[in-house]
């Protein structure tokens, strides 16, 4: 396991966003791709509800660069900009961290999928999102709203709902989808 990295996660999500469009704006904003898009699995743990109840995430992710075990405290908004406190690490084995998981008492409880392509402008990194609810593009970092204006973006429209929280409003409206927010059943 690497060391822990904490910080402070200030995101802006907007919804129905053109990722084509906003590749397009990235490049004329000389901004950094980071790299292509690339899948992420993600899976959240929880023990008889506790963190759900705090408003807190723990999550278990593994992409193309490996696996990655983070913390989220519960979110604070400034406007539109949601502020939590955040603690990631980097781990060689998931499966032997859900083992762990699980042997402490934490199951997994949802799991959701996107493939997120990374630019960086500045001190902002935006992900753009493609989910199987639609495409979404996130800024993060303390420059996140002026970025977010200077790609055509209004502050004032960012959803400021999770990934979980919108997939459980989707079933609310689509009952017959899948239980969770998954291209396929991968496993």
């Amino acid at each position: 396991m690497s060391e822990s990295e904490g910080s402070v996660e200030r995101e802006l999500k907007f919804r129905d966003v053109s990722l084509d469009e906003l590749r397009d704006r990235l490049q004329e904003l000389e901004a950094e791709r980071i790299g292509p898009g690339i899948l992420e699995d993600n899976v959240i743990f929880d023990r008889d509800g506790h963190l759900k109840d705090a408003s807190c995430v723990l999550r278990l992710r593994k992409d193309g660069k490996g696996a990655h075990l983070t913390f989220k405290g519960p979110a604070t908004f400034e406007g539109r900009t949601k502020i939590r406190d955040e603690h990631e690490t980097t781990i060689g084995d998931p499966k032997a961290a859900r083992r762990l998981f699980e042997s402490l008492g934490y199951q997994a409880v949802k799991r959701y999928q996107k493939v997120r392509e990374t630019w960086q402008l500045g001190g902002v990194t935006i992900a753009l999102d493609h989910t199987p609810i639609g495409d979404f593009a996130e800024f993060e970092g303390d420059g996140a709203e002026t970025v977010a204006k200077r790609c055509d973006l209004d502050p004032e429209t960012a959803e400021r709902r999770s990934y979980l929280r919108l997939y459980a409003d989707h079933l609310k409206a689509h009952p017959d989808a899948p239980p969770d927010m998954v291209f396929e059943d991968r496993g």
